[in-house]
């Protein structure tokens, strides 16, 4: 299982934390609007930088239903970014369980750039569940009508229950190496 790593995109892919109690994401949906500007600018910071996906990863994200796969880029960083200078969405992170002690988010997606802790291996399963979650950003109306259902998704059924997630996770599974 992972830890939660907020990918807003979120979607993070490789971190779990289940929320002990439903938190209040009223508080949240007021933020997050800060969150997605931000996020918007990462994943245009990350179209210039990062790398374009390989022949094999071009395939496996078409056969997981990204439309654009030739958007996608791979930007590996010593760490996956989160606004820890603006005090609020701090908080938020900390609160929800996206960001703090003991907790490594080793993959995100900001749209169509995926952010990756270096040191970590994202394997075929693992990219596949990074790329449903491209898809997923893909398909909804707006970066923030995605974000406010994964968060209120995951407050209300916890990280790995969460509709977004479980979708992703089906991917790992799929995509397995065996």
């Amino acid at each position: 299982m992972y830890k939660i790593s907020i990918a807003l995109t979120f979607l993070l892919t490789s971190t779990t934390n289940v929320f002990a109690s439903q938190p209040d994401v009223t508080e949240f949906l007021s933020v997050l609007p800060q969150y997605v500007d931000w996020a918007i600018e990462i994943d245009k910071q990350g179209q210039k930088t990062g790398k374009p996906l390989n022949e094999a990863d071009l395939k496996l994200a078409k056969d997981v239903g990204v439309e654009h796969p030739e958007k996608v880029r791979i930007v590996y960083v010593e760490q996956v970014p989160y606004p820890y200078e603006n005090r609020t969405l701090k908080q938020m992170g900390e609160k929800i369980g996206f960001i703090g002690e003991g907790i490594t988010n080793n993959a995100q997606v900001f749209g169509y750039a995926i952010y990756v802790r270096k040191g970590y291996e994202l394997d075929r399963p693992k990219m596949a569940h990074e790329l449903v979650h491209v898809k997923q950003i893909e398909q909804a109306s707006s970066l923030l009508e995605y974000s406010k259902k994964h968060l209120v998704d995951m407050a209300k059924y916890g990280y790995a229950d969460a509709p977004y997630e479980a979708e992703a996770f089906k991917a790992n599974e799929k995509y397995e190496v065996k």
